[in-house]
């Protein structure tokens, strides 16, 4: 069994009692998790998976593949925060699939890691930004080493990368008519 702090970044249905848990730790980068009967009522996991929730997790490698068994796992961020506003919660959602397309599933990523909890603490704490969207993106050009001083973060990720994810243009859109509280800008 390993042992790593994480934060949850997708959560896929896998049935009608078991979910497939996308994690960015810190010790294994992007890895994935069954939770067989997580969506049970009297599950041992039940209210511990939601998305940008952050703790301590602990799995069982699988033999092959990529798709892991959690065991345990302990909740130290719950977040509340990023739900108290679409716009929060859209920028968090950003953050975690811009991730999900800069880096190869289970490659240590320490730093990433510490980006993305930093950045999920700031919205919660500060509401969701234009500023706090370009500051992640160059920090992530950044530590990926795609920078370049001409060229806007965004840019710069979207050619390292292919592509940047669609939800980036709502995104843009949304944070440019409201505060970070959500509210219409007057």
């Amino acid at each position: 069994m390993q042992t790593t702090l994480a934060i949850v970044v997708r959560l896929t249905r896998l049935s009608d009692t078991s979910l497939i848990v996308h994690w960015f730790t810190q010790d294994h980068g992007l890895v994935k998790t069954v939770v067989k009967g997580a969506r049970r009522p009297a599950s041992a996991f039940g209210g511990k998976l939601d998305l940008f929730f952050g703790g301590e997790m602990s799995l069982v490698r699988a033999r092959r593949g990529e798709l892991h068994a959690l065991r345990e796992v302990a909740i130290h961020e719950w977040r509340e925060g990023l739900r108290h506003h679409y716009s929060s919660t859209l920028l968090a959602a950003y953050f975690g699939q811009l991730l999900e397309l800069a880096v190869e599933p289970e490659h240590p990523e320490p730093d990433l890691y510490d980006l993305l909890r930093r950045a999920l603490d700031h919205v919660t704490d500060s509401g969701a930004s234009l500023r706090a969207l370009h500051h992640f993106e160059t920090e992530l050009a950044r530590l990926l080493g795609v920078a370049h001083h001409q060229r806007q973060a965004h840019e710069s990720l979207r050619d390292a990368l292919g592509q940047l994810p669609a939800s980036r243009n709502t995104l843009i859109q949304q944070l440019s008519t409201t505060d970070s509280l959500g509210s219409p800008k007057r």
